[in-house]
């Protein structure tokens, strides 16, 4: 009996070190089911519907008949026309491009002339038609009794149609349309083999100068090509006729480079013809990066909506460069480099949160992202301000590759060339360009010389902080003072008596007439806001700007009317513009962290309240869950970092302000194993003011967090209260750094 005992527990004992020795327990979630791809497709926030995977040069989806600014990612949920699928998408911008060359399976039965107009195929559906996933993306098409489901890998768009008729398949393959503004200007298609096409499409729109390649093979026979054309120009959309099969699998492969390049892709990415397993792939992929961050919410819908951010946040800057490592300069030429080289830099709203974001939950892409901004630099004398396939667009305000590079660098990513990093920001800097001169010169920019010249002045001084920032730790004395001293360059659009920033003209007086709520669109002293939003547009000096004010009290009485005052913007005010509550305009990048600077006055109670207003009515899980342009991630990632607790007010200083957590819990998985996990307790509708916080068990009195703290790993726990408990973050001592 004794030694049945004793085995006994010699048995217990092995297990519990089996058990103790054996591999962390993989997370086996299912990420994407937690993700609606719909919410921001409707409204204003122009998100790309379709099959992706996480920074992919295919977006491979369905497009509508355009028909204005919320098409501008070419599919709008409001919509019910399907003129077929292209290759490439946008994603939440304010300008419409893209739109690749667009596949439509169709069954005609006669063609007249050889002749068939888009609005002769286009067909109409419902949306019960559709399945939407991450990865994934199938619809029914009615008028031609076709099921078309979509997949896609990082350079390849795979396509499987099955027609339920008796008619042989058919595909058109348009060259012609293009989302919004992109317009063809050349194309070609080219028959290989039985089984192959090879073409490109130049456009010119957006991107004045975009060129894309691309190989598609079928699974079916060709058995003829006909050109849809009515003139004797060269044919711009063909429809195919395919041998035998219900069933007709076709697989695309981009390329910024070649059509060589594009074969290449194809064979490296793509070589069977397992549609579901290409399908599997993609969706394990998005688990794989959704993963970085495991939230738990009161709320089911919360949650939805905070992974279908998270997942926007993963969708671009999207790859421009092949398998090979291949991609095209600014100058035209070849480039190989064994780093991934990017596109789709929405830089003037990304600077402010997607990469800092990036930092913590994509950190081994940052050095990629700055070493991309780094060749471009090298090709145009510049960094990218707003860049696309290839092409400097120069859209919106500022020089917010600045930020980005220097937040990587201060935070002690290495993977670049530190000191090209510093010429090309200063370099950037000190170009004679949309009011540099008179920055250099005057110190601000006269709003008698150029449009916007306010939004002009104040993002040029939080990018000049950065320089300073990045040439005092290199110990550039110098530069550092110069900097430092253009940095504090907003206070020269701050009118005092007024309380407001506003246009100065070149005599050193403000304009004779003002009036902080009116807007006129791109034509006025503001980009896409008026002096209600942009008088906060000092992220990296808040104390500079209370002392503007003459101190904490006033600050805090303007900055609570912000909140309150509501007018009629104007006849041509922006769109963009969108969002409000009061004069506050969520839906617009400037505005986003606007509520963390009560932290700075010690009122981070009424930071609390702001913040999860917004979260709780500016964010759900609807077609119009955004409340303006998704711009690439931004608002995807104010909503990621305020649900969390904290946001990065400053974009570069590795600082985080406490917000009001929504959550229950969160993991941020870590590289190395590390993990920072986030406790709210007693948190819910009602209890949305911070109590007392503790950091690694210790207590914490601080109202914000370090980037180090957050990537050394531990736990941070917030306890939260009905009632604001004022005394926490009051202190000097424990406000924001």
């Amino acid at each position: 009996m004794k030694i049945k005992n004793l085995f006994k527990h010699l048995l217990v004992l092995s297990l519990i070190y089996l058990v103790s020795c054996s591999p962390k327990k993989q997370n086996t979630q299912n990420y994407t089911s937690k993700v609606d791809s719909y919410i921001g497709s409707g409204g204003h926030g122009h998100v790309f519907v379709g099959a992706s995977v996480p920074f992919g040069m295919v977006q491979l989806g369905p497009n509508n008949i355009f028909k204005g600014w919320d098409w501008c990612s070419g599919y709008h949920y409001s919509d019910s026309t399907l003129i077929g699928f292209a290759h490439t998408h946008l994603s939440g911008t304010g300008i419409g491009d893209y739109g690749d060359i667009l596949f439509m399976p169709v069954a005609i039965d006669e063609l007249k002339n050889n002749s068939l107009s888009m609005d002769e195929w286009t067909a109409l559906y419902e949306h019960s038609d559709e399945v939407v996933k991450p990865g994934y993306y199938s619809i029914h098409i009615e008028k031609y009794n076709v099921d078309a489901e979509l997949t896609a890998t990082q350079r390849v768009g795979f396509h499987k149609y099955t027609f339920n008729g008796e008619k042989a398949p058919q595909l058109i393959v348009d060259l012609n349309n293009g989302t919004g503004w992109d317009k063809y200007t050349e194309g070609k298609i080219e028959q290989l083999d039985d089984y192959t096409i090879v073409g490109y499409r130049y456009s010119s729109g957006w991107a004045k100068d975009q060129k894309l390649y691309f190989c598609t093979t079928f699974s079916n026979k060709i058995e003829k090509i006909i050109p849809l054309n009515k003139t004797n120009e060269p044919a711009r959309t063909f429809i195919i006729d395919f041998i035998g099969g219900n069933e007709l699998l076709a697989k695309t492969a981009l390329s910024p480079v070649s059509i060589k390049g594009a074969k290449n892709n194809l064979k490296s990415e793509v070589p069977e013809w397992n549609f579901d397993e290409v399908k599997l792939a993609a969706e394990k992929s998005w688990n794989k990066e959704l993963r970085s961050i495991d939230v738990n919410f009161r709320n089911p819908a919360d949650e939805k909506v905070f992974y279908t951010a998270l997942f926007h946040t993963y969708i671009f800057p999207s790859l421009f460069n092949d398998h090979n490592g291949d991609f095209i300069g600014e100058d035209n030429q070849v480039v190989n480099s064994m780093v991934d080289n990017y596109t789709v830099f929405s830089l003037w709203d990304t600077y402010r949160a997607l990469h800092p974001l990036y930092t913590v939950t994509q950190p081994g892409k940052v050095n990629d992202l700055v070493n991309t901004m780094l060749e471009i630099y090298k090709k145009q004398g510049k960094l990218p301000v707003w860049h696309l396939a290839g092409n400097e667009t120069n859209t919106m305000v500022g020089n917010h590759a600045i930020p980005v590079i220097v937040d990587a660098y201060l935070k002690g990513f290495n993977g670049f060339d530190a000191e090209l990093a510093y010429e090309a920001i200063k370099v950037s800097s000190m170009l004679d360009f949309r009011g540099m001169n008179f920055v250099k010169e005057m110190g601000y920019i006269p709003a008698d010389s150029l449009h916007e010249s306010v939004a002009l002045g104040l993002e040029y001084a939080i990018d000049d902080w950065c320089v300073a920032e990045m040439a005092k730790k290199m110990g550039k004395t110098e530069d550092y003072e110069y900097f430092s001293k253009r940095a504090k360059a907003y206070a020269n659009y701050f009118d005092k008596d007024l309380q407001f920033m506003r246009g100065k003209l070149a005599s050193g007086k403000f304009r004779a007439t003002f009036d902080p709520v009116h807007s006129k669109h791109r034509a006025d002293d503001f980009c896409e806001g008026n002096a209600w939003q942009y008088t906060w547009l000092v992220p990296h000096d808040p104390y500079g700007l209370i002392e503007l004010f003459g101190g904490e009290e006033p600050f805090i009485q303007k900055i609570d009317s912000l909140f309150t005052i509501s007018s009629d913007l104007g006849e041509g005010a922006s769109s963009d513009i969108s969002g409000l509550i009061g004069q506050y305009a969520h839906g617009n990048e400037p505005s986003h962290h606007t509520t963390y600077l009560y932290a700075y006055a010690g009122q981070q109670w009424k930071t609390a309240e702001k913040v999860r207003e917004i979260l709780k009515t500016l964010y759900h899980n609807d077609p119009d869950g955004l409340s303006g342009n998704e711009d690439c991630g931004q608002m995807s990632a104010w909503y990621i970092f305020s649900s969390l607790g904290f946001y990065p007010v400053n974009p570069a200083n590795g600082i985080y302000v406490f917000g009001s957590p929504s959550i229950s819990k969160a993991t941020i998985n870590l590289p190395e194993g590390k993990e920072f996990k986030i406790i709210v307790k007693n948190n819910s509708d009602e209890n949305i003011y911070i109590q007392s916080v503790e950091l690694n068990n210790e207590n914490y009195t601080m109202s914000f967090i370090t980037h180090k703290d957050i990537t050394n790993g531990g736990t941070l726990k917030f306890v939260m209260g009905s009632e604001p408990n004022k005394n926490f973050g009051a202190s000097i001592e424990d406000r924001p750094k």
